[in-house]
């Protein structure tokens, strides 16, 4: 452990902690009000809940730093079948908050699997594919077979529905496959079996779409420009009054607890709108470093990705960086109106235990790859000598 310690990658490190405290610190600040107005708990209810969350998720994620990768291939394949289980259960047992029945209610904790299921798509995409490029003779099926469980946790994900997660499931499964060093007649094929998927995926929703959802969420994705024309409507008051927050913030905030916005004009302030609050309190300057401290941890993990010296790692750390920036993208890009909102969580900021423990534990994972990748061109050098 302590050689494990020694090469550990403190830049991000010190990333993941300066912004898990910002993170918790701003939750307190978010959640206060609504605390005690609408909750009726105390003020540091979501802070402590969060509090306890992100520090079992670290101790859980020095645990991860230990396991090589390698080992994942005894577990991935029970995991993603219990996550299949889980999102199948959910419609029978799963508490239905925000009109999508997406969370168990575990009475200290609500746990999502969603948030689970996009790690563990990724470990499973990441062990299948490495085992499989050993193969003389990749067949059709090979390739294919991952896609369609692919596929059943997209399905599952979107009836809930949860847009945003599915959407999220679609990418990072996309993303992988497209960078496989397979041949070129295969991908086309499964490009031309997945082009065919989505224009049946769209004529449904085209034709039974009001059978299968709410009226107002097929709304709030047709419908997300000017929100403030429609500030009395479901698919504007939010994000309108994101706007309002961060123009009440200006440059430098009008100081930490200071937010007006977060008086229930903005009833997720604590969760996917805690950017405007952010840029309300502390300026569009902080806000602004927010997004470059996220890119910088970005542009690191990109840089373990590239050394890595497996199909497996390489999966796993290209994986990891699509899961984070489709979070960073869709949340700031939705409370901003430029997409539709779908309430996707921002990483270590928004209040959410089991999406911070997934991230964290992502990220440790990063770190665990990037321990290998330095061990690994250890060995080349001792070879050479």
């Amino acid at each position: 452990m302590k050689k494990i310690l020694s090469n550990i990658h403190f830049p991000l490190l010190i990333l993941m902690i300066i912004y898990s405290i910002f993170g918790l610190l701003m939750i307190f600040s978010a959640s206060s009000v609504a605390a005690v107005l609408r909750y009726q708990v105390p003020t540091n209810y979501f802070f402590i809940r969060q509090l306890i969350w992100v520090v079992i998720a670290y101790i859980v994620g020095f645990v991860v730093l230990i396991i090589p990768t390698k080992m994942y291939r005894f577990g991935s394949r029970i995991a993603m079948f219990g996550i299949l289980f889980l999102l199948c259960f959910i419609f029978a047992a799963g508490s239905i908050f925000g009109g999508a029945q997406s969370w168990y209610d575990m009475g200290f904790f609500n746990f999502q699997p969603t948030e689970l299921a996009k790690v563990v798509l990724i470990v499973y995409l990441a062990v299948y594919y490495h085992k499989i490029a050993s193969k003389k003779n990749i067949t059709f099926w090979n390739l294919i077979f991952p896609l369609l469980i692919a596929v059943v946790v997209f399905l599952l994900i979107a009836l809930q529905p949860d847009f945003g997660g599915a959407f999220i499931i679609a990418v990072i499964t996309a993303l992988i496959f497209f960078s496989l060093p397979i041949a070129k007649n295969h991908k086309k094929t499964i490009y031309k079996v997945g082009l065919g998927g989505a224009v049946i995926l769209g004529i449904t929703l085209v034709f039974f779409g009001q059978n299968i959802f709410k009226s107002y969420q097929i709304s709030r994705l047709l419908n997300f420009t000017e929100p403030c024309q429609r500030y009395s409507d479901v698919t504007g008051y939010q994000v309108c009054n994101g706007y309002i927050a961060i123009k009440n913030g200006g440059l430098t905030g009008v100081g930490l607890g200071e937010s007006t916005q977060k008086y229930l004009y903005l009833p997720e302030a604590h969760t996917d709108f805690i950017f405007p609050i952010i840029c309300e309190e502390l300026g569009l300057i902080t806000g602004i470093l927010v997004v470059i401290g996220y890119f910088i941890m970005l542009f690191l993990i990109l840089n373990v990705a590239k050394e890595t010296d497996t199909l497996r790692n390489s999966i796993l750390a290209y994986g990891i960086f699509t899961y984070l920036l489709a979070h960073i993208l869709i949340n700031l890009l939705g409370v901003l109106g430029l997409i539709p909102l779908t309430g996707v969580p921002l990483p270590f900021l928004s209040y959410g235990g089991s999406y911070n423990l997934c991230v964290i534990i992502s990220l440790f994972i990063i770190q665990r790859i990037h321990y290998e990748n330095k061990e690994a061109i250890l060995r080349k050098k001792i070879e050479q000598l």
